[in-house]
């Protein structure tokens, strides 16, 4: 199966609203193209993108509530932020942040000395989808971060490594590695299966 349509086919679709007015108190007015955060702001960036933070917390967790906290936390960080650029700036921080969050939730003592419930972690994926959801899993954090942004998001390689901070080369080298492993992994699932 193609990793750009497991992406788009386990997911809700993104929604596609009218991108976000710049908004600028009347202090700041004079400040070109700002976005000042305040709770009208909040309240867009969530209907914008909390889909996609929802997402990425998810196949960075793997379980649904792990992720809805962790998306949570992100939108209650944008509160305490004062301004950003523009709208590429508001989606890059929001990504940045959600990496940091799953990051920072999965070396927590919690989660290490916690199990899962068996049979809760994916209920809405078939057993095809589910199984490629775990081979995608097998993958270390890092790679299914690349294969994630490159090919669900749409971020291009150097985007994509602005993101992670890291350089172009690296995550060039990174997706390329990832997309051989999963399919490895994938065929290896095909012929036990």
């Amino acid at each position: 199966m193609c990793v750009s349509a497991f992406f788009s086919k386990n997911f809700p679709p993104v929604h596609k609203n009218p991108p976000l007015r710049r908004f600028r108190s009347r202090k700041e007015a004079g400040a070109l193209g700002e976005l000042v955060v305040d709770k009208a702001l909040c309240a867009r960036a969530v209907e914008a993108y909390g889909d996609m933070v929802l997402r990425l917390a998810f196949q960075r967790l793997g379980s649904q509530a792990d992720a809805e906290d962790a998306a949570q936390e992100v939108f209650l960080k944008l509160l305490r932020e004062k301004r950003f650029q523009d709208e590429d700036h508001l989606k890059r921080w929001l990504v940045r942040v959600a990496l940091h969050r799953c990051a920072d939730l999965r070396r927590s003592a919690w989660r290490r000395h916690t199990v899962p419930l068996e049979g809760t972690a994916w209920p809405a994926f078939s057993p095809e989808e589910r199984e490629t959801l775990e081979e995608l899993w097998s993958l270390p954090p890092k790679d299914r971060d690349v294969l994630y942004l490159h090919y669900y998001e749409g971020y291009t390689i150097a985007e994509t490594a602005e993101l992670l901070g890291e350089k172009a080369n690296t995550v060039g080298a990174r997706l390329g590695r990832a997309r051989k492993k999963l399919k490895l992994l994938l065929e290896e699932g095909m012929e036990h299966g």
